[in-house]
């Protein structure tokens, strides 16, 4: 009782023992608690095991492992390494361009007013449900080199001579591995920019028509305006997810052929179970945490320097 007293004392806890502000943060208790639980404590123990002289025998003991920064030292310095980050790069850039293009072309479409529109609204979604080693596999198919169909609608077109090997060639590995992801993360982008378009008051269309605006006109300085911040959005969290893919790529290429495809997370996998380097594959763990974030506040903080010089 003494110890409520006194609690009741102090402005804020008065404040915050009352119902109607305490219930907020016990609602937000068990997320937050997932969290921690999900998140920061593996986060921890990466860490940890990147600054240890651990092996696979012994992470038991992983705790008691002597300190060391050679992993750290020998991941900066390693020319595979930054290779990784630049195939990395390229894989995002590549695969959120395609899918944000499509996504948007299709939300554009869906937004008009035809028969059968809320069928084709469920169906766009449906890459976006299939499980990632299915897709794999499906444009594996589809890329095989004697009988895949788009060999075969290219040799149709006469736009080649001789079959492809999509996977084994280092020069199309990329494309072959790209499409995939970007035909199942596409959905996503036309679900955002969908609900961006739908947020747009239809009267400033109505408006720019009697102005004489044309169609472009009307995209430049309504409807991207409009979704701008949507898109944003959806490329973040997007890029976030193909930073760390691994299942398209693994399933398809393993990295290959000669490293045209080894991503950071192919190659986080690759000096875990490959090599059981631990130590090593922390490092590289940790380096990528640090980007995605770095790239991530930043972003984020562009985004809210952007809102608050349009909202002045």
């Amino acid at each position: 009782m003494r110890s409520t007293a006194f609690l009741t004392r102090i402005p804020f806890a008065r404040r915050f023992m009352r119902e109607d502000v305490a219930v907020p943060y016990l609602l937000l208790l068990p997320a937050i608690l997932i969290v921690v639980g999900t998140l920061l404590v593996p986060l921890f123990i990466l860490g940890n095991m990147s600054i240890r002289d651990v092996q696979m025998a012994s992470l038991d003991e992983v705790f008691q492992a002597p300190l060391t920064v050679d992993h750290y030292t020998s991941v900066l310095t390693d020319p595979d390494t930054w290779k990784s980050l630049r195939v990395s790069v390229v894989y995002v850039v590549g695969s959120v361009s395609v899918a944000f293009l499509i996504g948007f072309s299709s939300a554009l479409l869906l937004r008009q007013v035809f028969p059968g529109r809320k069928v084709f609204r469920t169906l766009v979604l449906v890459p976006w449900a299939v499980p990632g080693i299915t897709a794999t596999i499906a444009f594996l198919w589809m890329l095989a080199p004697t009988f895949g169909v788009v060999n075969y609608i290219l040799r149709s077109f006469g736009l080649i001579d001789t079959d492809i090997n999509w996977f084994a060639n280092p020069d199309t590995a990329m494309a072959a591995v790209i499409a995939p992801t970007a035909w199942k993360s596409y959905p996503f982008f036309t679900v955002m920019l969908l609900a961006g378009l739908a947020s747009i008051p239809s009267e400033l269309y109505e408006a720019a028509s009697v102005d004489g605006a044309g169609r472009l006109d009307k995209f430049r300085y309504i409807t991207w305006p409009g979704v701008k911040s949507y898109a944003f959005l959806a490329i973040l969290f997007n890029a976030m997810h193909a930073f760390r893919e691994f299942d398209f790529i693994y399933a398809s290429t393993r990295g290959g052929p000669a490293g045209a495809t080894e991503t950071i997370a192919i190659r986080i996998y690759n000096e875990a179970f490959e090599a059981f380097r631990l130590g090593t594959a922390s490092a590289l763990g940790m380096v990528t945490f640090v980007i995605v974030a770095l790239v991530v506040i930043f972003g984020l903080a562009k985004q809210v320097r952007s809102a608050m010089g349009t909202s002045i």
